[in-house]
């Protein structure tokens, strides 16, 4: 049987991507994203737990999320799990499970600094513009 991994998340950047090429030239972006959930103990308290989870998105994506988010952003990001394993310099085995996004959708209307804000609701047609 084939297997299945598919990881949706929300939630805003711990801090600015990191953008590097490798050898072949193609570009891949690192970055975490702090998801926050809440939820009730057994006692019936208000509980509020966040989870840091680092995110790997390649190609042009990855330069336009180098361009376009930093820290604090609100993304929205589509993708699967893979595991990576290394072996750190004191020779310990090393791994980690990183969503490799298909998508990443930018929150929040435009940072400032790109040319502008959020968009503003066009004024609606006085009775006289309407052709009918």
């Amino acid at each position: 049987m084939r297997g299945y991994s598919k990881a949706i998340i929300m939630g805003n950047l711990t801090k600015d991507p990191d953008l590097r090429y490798i050898p072949s030239g193609s570009a891949v972006a690192h970055f975490t994203v702090a998801v926050n959930r809440t939820y009730k103990d057994s006692q019936g308290e208000t509980k509020e737990e966040t989870s840091f989870l680092p995110v790997v998105v390649w190609g042009k994506q990855a330069e336009n999320c180098n361009q376009y988010l930093k820290k604090g952003r609100p993304v929205f990001v589509e993708g699967d799990l893979r595991q990576r394993s290394w072996e750190d310099k004191e020779g310990q085995k090393r791994s980690i499970v990183e969503i490799h996004a298909f998508t990443v959708q930018f929150l929040g209307g435009r940072p400032e600094g790109t040319g502008g804000g959020t968009a503003e609701e066009p004024p609606l047609p006085s009775e006289e513009d309407i052709p009918f």
